[in-house]
Protein backbone atom coordinates (compact mmCIF):
# COMPACT_ATOMS: atom_id res chain seq x y z
CA UNK A 1 0.00 0.00 0.00
CA UNK A 2 1.10 3.73 -0.55
CA UNK A 3 0.74 6.70 1.70
CA UNK A 4 -1.79 9.20 0.31
CA UNK A 5 0.52 11.44 0.91
CA UNK A 6 2.97 10.36 -1.57
CA UNK A 7 0.46 10.27 -4.50
CA UNK A 8 -1.04 13.63 -6.38
CA UNK A 9 -3.90 11.71 -7.63
CA UNK A 10 -5.70 9.56 -5.11
CA UNK A 11 -8.44 8.14 -6.84
CA UNK A 12 -11.25 7.27 -5.24
CA UNK A 13 -14.06 3.83 -5.55
CA UNK A 14 -15.38 4.88 -8.18
CA UNK A 15 -12.40 4.84 -10.65
CA UNK A 16 -11.61 0.56 -9.31
CA UNK A 17 -13.65 -0.93 -12.18
CA UNK A 18 -12.67 1.06 -15.15
CA UNK A 19 -9.03 0.34 -13.66
CA UNK A 20 -9.39 -3.13 -14.25
CA UNK A 21 -11.13 -2.86 -17.04
CA UNK A 22 -8.03 -1.26 -18.19
CA UNK A 23 -5.04 -2.98 -16.62
CA UNK A 24 -6.98 -6.93 -16.84
CA UNK A 25 -4.31 -8.27 -19.52
CA UNK A 26 -1.34 -6.95 -17.43
CA UNK A 27 -2.73 -7.56 -13.97
CA UNK A 28 -3.75 -11.15 -15.17
CA UNK A 29 -0.42 -11.74 -16.53
CA UNK A 30 1.48 -10.39 -13.49
CA UNK A 31 -0.70 -11.94 -10.70
CA UNK A 32 1.10 -13.73 -7.89
CA UNK A 33 0.50 -17.33 -8.76
CA UNK A 34 2.55 -18.86 -5.97
CA UNK A 35 -1.17 -19.88 -3.79
CA UNK A 36 -0.07 -17.91 -0.53
CA UNK A 37 -4.28 -17.96 -0.15
CA UNK A 38 -3.95 -21.70 0.26
CA UNK A 39 -4.04 -22.04 3.72
CA UNK A 40 -7.37 -19.75 3.99
CA UNK A 41 -8.86 -21.63 1.37
CA UNK A 42 -8.29 -25.02 3.13
CA UNK A 43 -9.90 -23.32 5.89
CA UNK A 44 -12.91 -22.53 4.12
CA UNK A 45 -13.24 -26.10 2.56
CA UNK A 46 -12.21 -27.96 5.81
CA UNK A 47 -14.56 -31.52 6.04
CA UNK A 48 -16.25 -30.99 3.31
CA UNK A 49 -15.32 -32.74 -0.21
CA UNK A 50 -15.44 -31.76 -3.58
CA UNK A 51 -18.70 -30.32 -5.28
CA UNK A 52 -18.99 -27.45 -3.03
CA UNK A 53 -20.91 -24.27 -4.89
CA UNK A 54 -18.23 -21.46 -4.85
CA UNK A 55 -18.79 -17.58 -5.56
CA UNK A 56 -16.20 -15.59 -6.03
CA UNK A 57 -17.06 -12.23 -5.81
CA UNK A 58 -14.51 -9.59 -7.52
CA UNK A 59 -12.98 -12.77 -9.19
CA UNK A 60 -10.29 -10.88 -11.50
CA UNK A 61 -8.79 -13.55 -13.84
CA UNK A 62 -9.76 -16.58 -11.79
CA UNK A 63 -6.41 -17.77 -10.98
CA UNK A 64 -5.31 -19.19 -8.91
CA UNK A 65 -8.02 -18.56 -6.79
CA UNK A 66 -11.03 -19.75 -9.11
CA UNK A 67 -8.78 -22.41 -10.54
CA UNK A 68 -8.05 -23.89 -7.02
CA UNK A 69 -11.67 -24.43 -6.43
CA UNK A 70 -12.10 -25.64 -10.06
CA UNK A 71 -9.44 -27.80 -9.73
CA UNK A 72 -10.59 -29.50 -6.38
CA UNK A 73 -14.22 -30.55 -8.35
CA UNK A 74 -16.21 -27.89 -6.92
CA UNK A 75 -18.83 -25.77 -8.90
CA UNK A 76 -17.48 -21.70 -9.52
CA UNK A 77 -19.16 -18.64 -10.00
CA UNK A 78 -17.37 -15.95 -10.28
CA UNK A 79 -18.58 -12.18 -10.52
CA UNK A 80 -16.70 -8.86 -11.70
CA UNK A 81 -17.93 -5.66 -12.35
CA UNK A 82 -14.75 -5.23 -14.69
CA UNK A 83 -15.65 -7.01 -18.43
CA UNK A 84 -11.95 -7.12 -19.23
CA UNK A 85 -11.40 -9.40 -16.46
CA UNK A 86 -14.57 -11.29 -17.00
CA UNK A 87 -12.67 -12.33 -20.35
CA UNK A 88 -9.56 -13.15 -18.62
CA UNK A 89 -11.56 -15.23 -15.81
CA UNK A 90 -13.68 -17.19 -18.88
CA UNK A 91 -10.15 -17.96 -20.76
CA UNK A 92 -8.46 -19.16 -17.71
CA UNK A 93 -11.18 -20.94 -15.82
CA UNK A 94 -13.24 -22.39 -18.84
CA UNK A 95 -15.58 -24.76 -16.71
CA UNK A 96 -16.55 -22.07 -14.81
CA UNK A 97 -19.56 -19.54 -14.77
CA UNK A 98 -18.77 -16.25 -15.38
CA UNK A 99 -21.20 -13.14 -14.83
CA UNK A 100 -20.43 -9.70 -15.49
CA UNK A 101 -21.96 -7.85 -12.34
CA UNK A 102 -21.11 -4.95 -9.64
CA UNK A 103 -20.84 -7.23 -6.38
CA UNK A 104 -23.32 -4.20 -5.06
CA UNK A 105 -26.43 -5.50 -5.10
CA UNK A 106 -26.26 -8.39 -6.51
CA UNK A 107 -28.97 -10.41 -6.52
CA UNK A 108 -28.43 -14.10 -8.21
CA UNK A 109 -30.88 -15.69 -6.67
CA UNK A 110 -29.30 -18.74 -5.11
CA UNK A 111 -27.08 -19.57 -2.27
CA UNK A 112 -23.61 -20.99 -2.13
CA UNK A 113 -21.52 -23.24 0.04
CA UNK A 114 -18.40 -20.77 0.22
CA UNK A 115 -17.99 -16.96 -0.61
CA UNK A 116 -15.11 -15.47 -1.58
CA UNK A 117 -14.76 -11.63 -1.68
CA UNK A 118 -11.09 -12.12 -1.50
CA UNK A 119 -8.80 -8.85 -2.01
CA UNK A 120 -11.95 -7.53 -3.97
CA UNK A 121 -14.15 -6.36 -1.20
CA UNK A 122 -11.61 -4.25 0.52
CA UNK A 123 -11.64 -2.06 -3.19
CA UNK A 124 -14.92 -0.98 -2.09
CA UNK A 125 -16.17 2.65 -0.04
CA UNK A 126 -17.16 2.15 3.63
CA UNK A 127 -20.65 2.56 3.35
CA UNK A 128 -20.87 -0.02 0.20
CA UNK A 129 -18.75 -2.54 2.42
CA UNK A 130 -21.27 -2.15 5.36
CA UNK A 131 -24.11 -3.33 2.67
CA UNK A 132 -22.29 -5.97 1.27
CA UNK A 133 -22.98 -8.43 4.34
CA UNK A 134 -26.60 -7.95 3.08
CA UNK A 135 -25.44 -9.48 -0.68
CA UNK A 136 -23.29 -12.02 1.39
CA UNK A 137 -26.13 -13.48 3.89
CA UNK A 138 -28.65 -13.31 0.75
CA UNK A 139 -26.38 -15.64 -1.21
CA UNK A 140 -25.26 -17.81 1.69
CA UNK A 141 -26.51 -21.76 2.11
CA UNK A 142 -26.78 -22.97 5.88
CA UNK A 143 -23.46 -23.69 6.87
CA UNK A 144 -21.65 -21.82 4.28
CA UNK A 145 -18.33 -20.34 5.07
CA UNK A 146 -17.42 -16.47 3.98
CA UNK A 147 -13.90 -15.73 3.70
CA UNK A 148 -13.00 -11.85 2.64
CA UNK A 149 -10.06 -9.62 3.30
CA UNK A 150 -9.83 -5.78 4.58
CA UNK A 151 -7.61 -3.74 6.45
CA UNK A 152 -6.50 -4.22 9.93
CA UNK A 153 -8.25 -1.22 11.38
CA UNK A 154 -10.47 1.49 9.84
CA UNK A 155 -8.44 3.35 7.05
CA UNK A 156 -8.23 4.47 3.81
CA UNK A 157 -5.36 3.52 1.48
CA UNK A 158 -4.06 3.46 -1.92
CA UNK A 159 -2.25 0.88 -3.89
CA UNK A 160 -1.74 -0.07 -7.15
CA UNK A 161 -3.06 -2.40 -10.00
CA UNK A 162 -0.77 -2.51 -12.91
CA UNK A 163 -0.14 1.09 -14.00
CA UNK A 164 -3.15 2.68 -12.17
CA UNK A 165 -3.27 3.72 -8.33
CA UNK A 166 -6.19 2.17 -6.61
CA UNK A 167 -8.42 2.80 -3.63
CA UNK A 168 -8.92 0.74 -0.63
CA UNK A 169 -10.55 1.06 2.12
CA UNK A 170 -11.35 -0.94 5.45
CA UNK A 171 -13.61 -0.56 8.55
CA UNK A 172 -12.80 -1.17 12.27
CA UNK A 173 -12.30 -4.84 12.88
CA UNK A 174 -15.37 -4.73 15.65
CA UNK A 175 -17.22 -3.04 12.91
CA UNK A 176 -17.06 -6.20 10.78
CA UNK A 177 -17.68 -8.26 14.01
CA UNK A 178 -20.88 -6.60 14.64
CA UNK A 179 -22.07 -6.75 11.12
CA UNK A 180 -20.88 -10.61 10.67
CA UNK A 181 -23.13 -11.23 13.83
CA UNK A 182 -26.24 -8.77 12.96
CA UNK A 183 -25.96 -10.81 9.00
CA UNK A 184 -26.28 -13.90 10.62
CA UNK A 185 -22.39 -14.79 10.74
CA UNK A 186 -20.33 -16.54 13.15
CA UNK A 187 -16.91 -15.70 13.42
CA UNK A 188 -14.71 -18.71 13.17
CA UNK A 189 -11.10 -16.69 13.19
CA UNK A 190 -9.90 -13.02 12.12
CA UNK A 191 -6.06 -12.89 11.26
CA UNK A 192 -4.99 -9.29 11.17
CA UNK A 193 -1.82 -9.14 9.03
CA UNK A 194 -1.01 -12.71 8.97
CA UNK A 195 2.56 -13.44 7.99
CA UNK A 196 1.39 -16.84 7.21
CA UNK A 197 -0.99 -15.11 4.47
CA UNK A 198 1.89 -12.93 2.75
CA UNK A 199 0.42 -10.17 5.26
CA UNK A 200 -2.77 -9.77 4.17
CA UNK A 201 -5.81 -9.52 7.02
CA UNK A 202 -8.56 -12.28 6.89
CA UNK A 203 -11.76 -13.60 7.91
CA UNK A 204 -13.52 -16.75 7.94
CA UNK A 205 -16.53 -16.66 9.24
CA UNK A 206 -19.65 -19.43 8.85
CA UNK A 207 -23.50 -18.95 8.22
CA UNK A 208 -25.42 -19.94 11.42
CA UNK A 209 -28.51 -21.55 9.50
CA UNK A 210 -31.16 -19.49 7.78
CA UNK A 211 -30.56 -16.29 7.12
CA UNK A 212 -31.05 -13.71 9.72
CA UNK A 213 -32.36 -10.68 8.25
CA UNK A 214 -30.70 -7.40 9.94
Amino acid sequence: MTNADDLPDRPGPEAILPAYDREARDWARMRDRSLWEAPALRAAVSGRGPGLAVLDLGCGAGEPIAAWFAARGDRVTGVDGAAAMIAEFRARVPGAEAIHADMRGLALGRRFDVILAFNSFFHLAPQDQRAMFAVFAAHAAPGATLLFTSGSEADERWGRVAGSVVYHASLDPGEYRELLARHGFDLVWFRPEDTRLSGHSVWLARAKGPNVRP
